[in-house]
């Protein structure tokens, strides 16, 4: 029986009886958005003034626009973007959240989610904007709305704690001191971006080591009661000072250039741009156990895409079919993959590529996924539904919904990764912000490059 046949009555005796979705006895996530599969035309409209919410003229949903060439004056007409999706850009009470702009500067608000006004939290400069002093990519607490976790910008291989309501920031662990095999060096090595938190805040997960993006050989596990753990990639080792230590059972030597720790944080997703190798892996991180999913030869796997992690499931686009066709997989079996639109419904569509948010996934994998779409081509124009959208997708496998919001008009540039519609989901699934150009209307910067800003959507 398909998830479609499940969701629309359930025959028995020749008496067809409604089928309520899993929310009947709850609240449907998102009442007032729409479901159907229509083709909605792009209105074209100049981009509003920062702090002017407005409804999208073609699907509805309320939009705000967070910034503008003049947020951060010690960079005028900068850029604005969101951080990686796998980091919270948004407090657990949803009153603060952050963007990222030029020279990695994180940028914190304060938000209104009733009116969906930003306004400048304590210790904020011209621009309202507030300097977090941490390194880019930092992830606000899942269980402290007042606190971040990241690395120290004098200390990068150093995790640590931001609070807000003090300033202060507080050291929790010098990943020098996990004892890799070869030491980590404060002075060569360099964290990512990457600063993954499960969701009791237990575990922290940075890649670390080289010295640029893409380049790190150690990926870290740091538990706040059992200590740190690592894996060398080069090597194929590991260690430190809790769980199985020894050589992986994996014969491939490779670079990280991402890696994201699952909600119940068992799990960390490798992401790797070596030569010759596309696809994902993902570590156990108590054994030396690394599954793989490698794109060119797993072809039947649909290991392509990009990628949103659960608590205890992974989702990432199969890339085929349909541009929607979307993958959920229990990360302790990559391979036993589940279609969350089944069937795909006819005509397919394509042409679009898609980007996830799932931040509160990492709490309960039953939530829906949100995401965007746009076009590797960098076209503009929308030809058919779901194109150049802002949507969310129903995971919990009793039905294929999905909930359309409105759209992100961003123009994806091949020379500059961040045009892309980077999303990020806040903790109750009632926020999306997204990074856009507006269809490359918000100017360029000094350069001469293109400008994007943080917009964010309401979902209901």
């Amino acid at each position: 029986m398909t998830l479609t046949t499940l969701t629309s009555s359930l025959c028995l005796l020749s008496l067809c009886l409604p089928l309520r979705p899993l929310w009947a006895q709850g609240v449907e996530p998102y009442p007032h958005a729409i479901t159907n599969r229509l083709f909605y035309p792009k209105t074209q409209i100049a981009p509003p003034v920062v702090n002017s919410p407005f409804p999208d003229p073609d699907l509805g949903a309320m939009i705000v626009r967070v910034t503008d060439g003049n947020t951060n004056p010690q960079i005028p007409k900068s850029f604005f973007r969101n951080p990686s999706e796998d980091s919270n850009e948004w407090s657990l009470d949803n009153t603060k959240f952050y963007v990222m702009g030029a020279e990695s500067k994180v940028l914190a608000f304060a938000f209104d989610p009733e009116t969906m006004i930003t306004s400048a939290l304590p210790g904020a400069g011209r621009g309202g904007a507030l300097m977090v002093p941490l390194n880019a990519g930092p992830t606000f607490s899942f269980l402290d709305p007042d606190l971040m976790y990241g690395t120290l910008q004098r200390a990068p291989l150093t995790i640590g704690t931001y609070r807000f309501s003090t300033g202060a920031v507080q050291p929790i662990f010098d990943t020098t001191n996990c004892h890799t095999q070869p030491p980590l060096v404060a002075r060569k090595g360099v964290s990512s971006n990457d600063n993954t938190l499960s969701s009791d805040d237990n575990r922290v997960v940075i890649s670390a080591g080289g010295n640029a993006f893409g380049v790190q050989p150690f990926v870290i596990v740091y538990d706040q009661k059992l200590g740190c753990r690592w894996y060398n990639t080069q090597t194929g080792q590991i260690g430190g000072q809790w769980g199985a230590k020894g050589q992986v059972n994996l014969p491939e030597r490779f670079l990280v250039n991402h890696s994201a720790i699952s909600g119940n944080g068992r799990y960390v997703r490798i992401g790797s741009v070596t030569p010759g190798f596309a696809g994902f892996y993902i570590w156990d991180v108590s054994s030396l156990n690394i599954q793989t999913c490698r794109l060119h030869t797993d072809l039947a796997l649909h290991c392509s895409g990009y990628f949103a992690i659960g608590y205890d499931a992974y989702i990432n686009a199969a890339g085929s079919i349909d541009e929607l066709n979307t993958l959920r997989r229990p990360l302790g079996d990559i391979d036993a993959f589940t279609p969350l639109i089944n069937p795909l419904p006819l005509p397919h569509y394509f042409g679009m590529t898609k980007h996830f948010a799932w931040n509160n996934g990492r709490v309960n994998s039953s939530v829906p996924v949100c995401g965007t779409t746009y076009s590797e081509a960098g076209e503009t124009q929308v030809k058919q539904p779901y194109d150049g959208e802002v949507f969310c997708m129903q995971t919990d496998g009793v039905a294929s919904t999905v909930w359309r919001f409105a759209h992100n008009r961003a123009k994806w540039n091949g020379e500059y990764y961040w045009t892309e519609p980077f999303g990020n989901l806040s903790l109750d699934g009632r926020f999306f912000a997204f990074t856009s150009g507006w269809d490359s209307q918000v100017g360029t910067d000094q350069d001469g490059d293109p400008r994007t800003d943080v917009w964010i959507v309401k979902l209901k």
